[in-house]
C-alpha cells in the first residue's frame, strides 16, 4: 500500500497522478501530490516504478499499513528500491537485478 511522499524528493511532476490505476493521488496546484484515498491502493507499485525521483515508497502489504516514515526510508535506502528491484534504474538503461545477474553468470 502507498505510504510515503517525500517532500525533499518529490518534484511534483504528477506523474503517479497520472499513472495510478485506482485514483489514489490528488494533485496540488504548485506543490507535490497527496495520498488521497489510500484505502483505494492496490500495490500494484506503478506509482513507484514510474517515480522519476525516487519520492514514493508502496509497501508490500496491500492491506497494512507500516507508518514508516521518510527517515527510516531514507537510512534503509528504500526509495525507488522497488524500481531498482526491477531493473528500472535511475539514469540508466534497464537491466536486471544483481541477483538475477549472478544467476545468468553461473549458467
Amino acid at each position: 500500500m502507498i505510504e510515503v511522499i517525500s517532500e525533499d524528493r518529490c518534484t511534483g511532476c504528477n506523474i503517479c497522478v497520472n499513472v495510478c490505476p485506482t485514483n489514489v493521488f490528488a494533485p496540488v496546484a504548485d506543490g507535490i501530490p497527496v495520498i488521497a484515498r489510500q484505502d483505494d491502493c492496490q500495490t500494484c507499485f506503478m506509482c513507484e516504478v514510474y517515480c522519476p525521483d525516487d519520492a514514493l515508497y508502496v509497501a508490500p502489504h496491500a492491506t497494512e499499513i507500516t507508518h514508516v516514515t521518510v527517515a527510516e526510508l531514507e537510512a534503509r535506502d528504500l526509495f525507488g528500491s522497488y524500481r531498482k528491484s526491477i531493473g528500472w534504474i535511475r539514469g540508466g538503461r534497464p537491466r536486471p537485478a544483481p541477483e538475477i545477474m549472478q544467476r545468468l553468470e553461473h549458467r
